[in-house]
């Protein structure tokens, strides 16, 4: 299909009843504009980001206890913007202030264990939580860990923690002992939320053994609450300061004493891969992160209280915590713990069947996966409620834009997002008045003045380069944890361009001003002094049905550097020369001559992050025979053996 042509197009009622549309009639009476259309809108959003954001601010309804009297403090300076100054507000306010008996949480877990919470009773338990934590003397900026599946419990741990003021920081149950003590090791929690157990593929997995390493290395804790998932009885003899999470909740409470705080007050630590050493701590704001999310789910995402969000996620990934957001909203959220592939590959449509998503949304591997599977939604399931599909993770392939439309709903919306755990938001990403063009993520953020820089720091179009920010957005980090003199936050962001966010973003601004990702900027190969995304090279190669997935590095050779791909096989599949032969042609006719691997290597697997990407800079480093700093922060570390002096590299 044609790059030109629309995949899909709102219809003018759409547009029409759209809430991009009620907030432009909103802004052109409230400031005496006349703007028409989303262009002129994100035109002025980042032209006049003061006037945008507090003009999102009244539209949403942000719940303060106290009107800011500053809108933007120095910005000119990044970093060093302060937004909303005086403002006083609670983010876990704003996600509980509706309190009728309508659907909060959804929950399904692979066992077959479901949960359901109305607004009301969502309210009554992170009230009961709430008051177990202030009775243990949780104070504002105090930290809270969850080392938790993606239960009901973990959001209403999080809720309770940040009512008072507390930072929350979390990690699913699959990283290893190590891993998550590389993360909490560093920001001292007092409290751990953690689970027993948790189940994955058929299997029951015990985590109390890690629980207990854990907790004995942070001697920070006070209390240890352990979530009851596998036994409502879990055996906490041997866990320090331990209790039952039944025991611990305050049945007696009813309400919560939500405390008033700065509009840039800490609320999330976050964490950076750990693949190139400690993981990075990153701090968010409360109301930088509630403000930018009621902009995504609202705006971009076109929710209602009517809607039911799902996102496959983990507690280890910040689409948990960005789902988490649309409560603010008032719209459903639903979440799944488990394999998306067990028993079958049905499991999350039946999911989506009975319970009615409007907007569903996933990873782009998923979705290439459930192809592979020979996934068909369209003809197996009754998902007539579903608007959108969303996917990030990493960049889409046009070819699963193709499949989703084919084989999952074909009058549907498929918005592909790109931000990050860095500002855990977007800066490109879906919007309901737009087109859908096969490739491309729909826009960019509104209030984010994204562009993508040549080497000279020039802004271009059409052409590859860095994805940079210019002007400050709220939910910039307020900066990393032990970082005094914010000399390594400087250094992740801003050396590279003066006074701009440089996100490691190799990207493009196409000619619909949508936006294509072409790969991280650390993994760029540079094969004869030309720039090549790594992206660029997957898209061609995962259309093989032959082929699970595949990694390409660039390796230094007689001066230069070659392109080496290395390819996982499905099941009763093998590396064929004539196989080798068509991905070369492939690669050739769908991208260029030089983004053509010198060598195709079949390997028995990949290595990948917990959050399950894929790691191009340590197999790169292991080829080359340099170390590889944090293995711990693999899902898969073994894996990375498989690439040491491989016979195929030296010739």
């Amino acid at each position: 299909m044609a790059a030109s042509e629309a995949l899909w197009s709102p219809t003018p009622k759409q547009i029409e009843q759209s809430n991009i549309q009620r907030f432009i009639k909103h802004v052109n009476k409230s400031r005496s504009l006349k703007l028409d259309g989303y262009q002129a809108l994100y035109d002025w959003s980042i032209e006049q980001i003061e006037a945008f954001w507090a003009e999102l601010w009244d539209f949403c309804d942000v719940k303060a206890s106290k009107r800011w009297e500053i809108t933007l403090k120095n910005e000119g300076r990044m970093p060093g913007a302060e937004w909303f100054v005086g403002a006083r507000l609670n983010f876990a306010e704003n996600l509980l202030r509706y309190r009728d008996h309508r659907a909060a949480l959804l929950f399904r877990g692979e066992d077959k264990l479901q949960a359901e919470y109305s607004f009301s009773e969502l309210h009554g338990e992170v009230a009961k939580v709430a008051h177990a934590l202030k009775q243990l003397g949780i104070k504002p900026g105090d930290r809270v860990a969850g080392f938790l599946p993606n239960l009901p419990q973990t959001v209403i741990a999080m809720l309770a923690a940040t009512s008072l003021g507390a930072i929350w920081s979390s990690c699913s149950p699959d990283f290893g002992a190590e891993a998550v003590i590389d993360r909490f090791g560093q920001i001292e929690p007092k409290v751990l939320f953690a689970v027993d157990g948790y189940f994955y593929a058929g299997k029951t997995i015990s985590t109390l053994d890690r629980v207990a390493e854990i907790a004995d290395r942070l001697p920070s804790l006070d209390r240890l609450v352990v979530v009851p998932y596998l036994d409502p009885t879990p055996d906490l003899e041997d866990l320090p300061n331990a209790i039952n999470w039944l025991d611990f909740a305050d049945n007696n409470a009813k309400d919560i004493h939500f405390e008033q705080l700065p509009f840039d007050h800490p609320l999330y630590i976050m964490y950076s891969s750990g693949t190139t050493g400690a993981p990075k701590c990153i701090v968010h704001s409360a109301g930088g992160t509630l403000l930018q999310h009621l902009k995504e789910h609202v705006l971009h995402g076109d929710l209602t209280r009517q809607d039911r969000l799902f996102y496959f996620t983990t507690c280890g990934w910040m689409m948990w915590n960005w789902q988490v957001s649309a409560l603010a909203v008032g719209a459903t959220i639903a979440l799944y713990d488990g394999s998306p592939f067990h028993p079958n590959a049905n499991v999350l449509w039946d999911y989506a069947e009975d319970e009615c998503f409007t907007v569903f949304g996933t990873s782009a591997k998923y979705l290439s996966a459930l192809e592979k599977a020979g996934g068909q939604p369209a003809k197996t399931h009754e998902i007539d409620d579903l608007k959108v599909v969303l996917s990030t993770g990493s960049p889409l392939l046009p070819e699963s834009f193709n499949y989703v439309y084919r084989a999952i709903k074909s009058d549907i919306r498929l918005s592909s997002i790109s931000g990050g755990t860095d500002i855990i938001s977007c800066f490109a990403l879906g919007n309901p008045v737009l087109p859908v063009y096969r490739g491309e993520l729909q826009c960019r953020g509104l209030g984010m003045a994204v562009a993508i820089f040549n080497d000279d720091g020039k802004p271009i179009q059409g052409e590859k380069g860095e994805l940079v920010c210019t002007k400050p957005f709220p939910s910039m980090p307020i900066g990393f944890w032990n970082d005094a003199d914010g000399s390594k936050y400087r250094s992740a962001y801003f050396e590279r361009f003066t006074n701009t966010w440089c996100h490691g973003d190799y990207a493009e601004l196409t000619s619909h001003n949508g936006i294509i990702i072409h790969g991280r900027s650390d993994t760029v190969l540079n094969p004869g002094g030309v720039r090549i995304g790594t992206a660029e090279i997957y898209r061609q190669v995962e259309t093989f049905p032959e082929i699970m997935e595949s990694m390409a590095v660039g390796q230094e050779w007689e001066g230069d550097v070659r392109v080496i791909l290395f390819v996982r096989m499905q099941p009763k599949q093998s590396l064929r020369q004539e196989l080798i032969e068509r991905i070369k042609s492939r690669i050739r006719e769908g991208t260029s001559p030089r983004h053509v691997p010198a060598k195709i290597i079949e390997i028995a697997d990949i290595p990948r992050t917990i959050n399950g990407k894929i790691v191009e800079l340590a197999v790169r480093n292991v080829i080359h025979g340099l170390p590889v700093k944090n293995k711990d922060a693999l899902a898969n570390p073994e894996a990375l053996a498989l690439f040491e002096k491989l016979a195929d590299l030296q010739s």
